[in-house]
């Protein structure tokens, strides 16, 4: 009997987010926003942080947009845009 060796599976983080810029060639910064209970005085507070995605479509600013994590593609950027949840015409 041979066990068949399966490869392990990676899962890729993705996030939803709002797109701030697209002003670079082939890449969008997207506004990522959690939100965090603080730790003594319990009140919930907004804190985001901003990502460099790859994209080859135009992609306009206050899109919602999926991003997955990838290899990284420059210094600054290692997302790529998946899909464009909501778009804003």
């Amino acid at each position: 009997m041979t066990a068949a060796v399966e490869a392990p599976v990676t899962l890729k983080r993705t996030l939803v987010g709002r797109v701030v810029s697209n002003k670079m060639q082939k890449t969008v910064t997207v506004l990522v926003e959690r939100k965090v209970k603080h730790a003594i005085y319990g009140k919930y507070i907004v804190k985001s942080t901003r990502y460099h995605a790859h994209t080859e479509a135009a992609i306009n600013e206050g899109d919602t947009v999926e991003i997955q994590e990838s290899r990284p593609i420059s210094k600054t950027k290692a997302w790529v845009v998946v899909r464009v949840v909501e778009s804003v015409s």
